[in-house]
């Protein structure tokens, strides 16, 4: 049984890329604080939210939970306690069930240590890339990753907080860390901080491999590149770390032969784009994503991919998925004339085939919009804008489950059972006091 916890757990590609393997495996935790990917994770991976399971509670008491937890409306900064009275008792009870049927942490910053079981696996991280993205930095948010900065970004020293009271109370450590987060992490204007982090990870006994991955390079027609981190924890064990660190030279993800031969699967634009009309939901859903046809939205027609031209799909990489579409670049254009006075005679890609090109099945997607509750009076919760940010947000499914299997093999090559107390705790203060 491979067990996991998905912190930044989002709409939880690591559990479907888990399930698409077809191993045992067991999501001990998840950990998001954000309400909307809360609802859509428990719907796509555990199927109705099951409220009756909560019936004996009253509203008061989930009333209570809630307030005790730091909940989010827009994953960016906490609820406003105007937006939370304004919640319904009935969001409220499905929000409940949702986190309690996850097993979801909620928010990174109220986890300890000695919440974290034994016998973890893995332990995913893939926390904000606002402050570390290169379109942060034109907006002024230059402080990326920095131990004093208190930004989103800065969310990665909650997990070095963790890991380290897991060390100080001789809990073992997870034997996996997973890392994901755009490649500028890796540039020189995060150097120091970076640096920082994986020297923090050594010292609590881990090795650590960095790959640079283009999600086409394992079947997926969309240019998105990544970077992740693979912590292997060898506690000091030389023989382990050359073990580890000859596996990842001789399977090293970056080269083209190597990814082929990891990849699940290949598909096409032509597999993604929804283009049957008379199927009321798509044509929905196509109407949903057509914008007004005003100066800006020409520009935008003009400067971007067009991906189905009336006739044809056009069969390219589109451009990265990311949590908006009506923005200049884009991930691309489809012809579409609803006949709609004032609009466009194109729209964006639809949520759902932006959820498709992250690597989720079609029936992910209609899970998550089975039913859009009511969370506000006269508002539903799941508007285009969230479920496109949503998808935006996430990590390609394909990616990871190469990654995935290479954890797999390397637990069989390296046996990797191993207590925290027996690495030496001095030398993580001495470095990191």
């Amino acid at each position: 049984m491979f067990r996991v916890i998905e912190t930044f757990s989002g709409i939880g590609a690591q559990a479907k890329a888990l399930e698409r393997l077809g191993i045992k495996y067991e999501i001990v935790n998840t950990c998001d604080w954000d309400i909307n990917a809360i609802i859509a994770y428990c719907r796509i991976h555990k199927g109705e939210i099951d409220t009756s399971a909560c019936k004996e509670k009253s509203d008061e008491e989930i009333e209570s939970f809630l307030r005790n937890t730091t909940l989010s409306m827009d994953g960016k900064k906490p609820i406003t306690e105007y937006s939370f009275n304004r919640l319904t008792p009935e969001f409220r009870r499905l929000l409940y069930a949702a986190i309690k049927q996850t097993n979801n942490f909620v928010s990174i910053t109220d986890v300890h240590g000695s919440d974290i079981c034994e016998g973890v696996d893995l332990l995913t991280y893939s926390f904000p890339c606002q402050d570390l993205s290169l379109c942060g930095c034109w907006h002024g948010n230059k402080s990326g990753i920095a131990r004093n900065a208190h930004n989103r970004s800065g969310m990665l020293w909650e997990v070095e907080r963790i890991l380290k009271e897991m060390h100080s109370c001789n809990r073992q450590l997870p034997k996996f860390l997973v890392m994901e987060n755009v490649t500028n992490i890796l540039s020189a204007t995060h150097k120091r901080d970076f640096d920082d982090w994986k020297q923090t990870l050594v010292s609590m006994g881990y090795v650590n491999h960095i790959y640079r991955l283009n999600a086409k390079n394992f079947g997926v027609p969309q240019k998105r590149e990544r970077a992740y981190m693979i912590s292997v924890l060898c506690c000091g064990d030389s023989n382990k770390e050359e073990l580890i660190t000859r596996y990842f030279e001789e399977n090293n993800l970056e080269e083209d032969l190597i990814a082929h031969r990891y990849r699940s699967r290949k598909f096409h634009l032509r597999d993604v784009l929804r283009l049957d009309y008379r199927k009321k939901k798509y044509r929905e859903e196509a109407n949903a994503s057509q914008p007004n046809n005003t100066p800006s939205r020409v520009k935008i027609y003009q400067e971007n991919d067009m991906l189905y031209d009336g006739k044809k799909i056009n069969e390219l990489y589109v451009n990265t998925v990311t949590t908006k579409q009506d923005r200049n670049p884009n991930s691309g254009l489809v012809t579409y004339d609803s006949g709609r006075e004032g609009k466009s005679k194109w729209r964006y890609l639809t949520p759902r085939e932006c959820f498709m090109l992250m690597g989720f099945d079609e029936y992910d997607y209609d899970a998550v919009v089975s039913d859009n509750p009511e969370f506000m009076k006269n508002t539903r919760l799941l508007s285009n804008e969230k479920l496109i940010k949503m998808a935006g947000n996430s990590i390609c499914v394909d990616v990871l489950e190469a990654i995935f299997k290479q954890l797999i093999e390397m637990s069989k090559l390296v046996p990797l059972d191993f207590n925290a107390s027996e690495y030496d705790r001095d030398e993580l203060h001495r470095n990191h006091a």
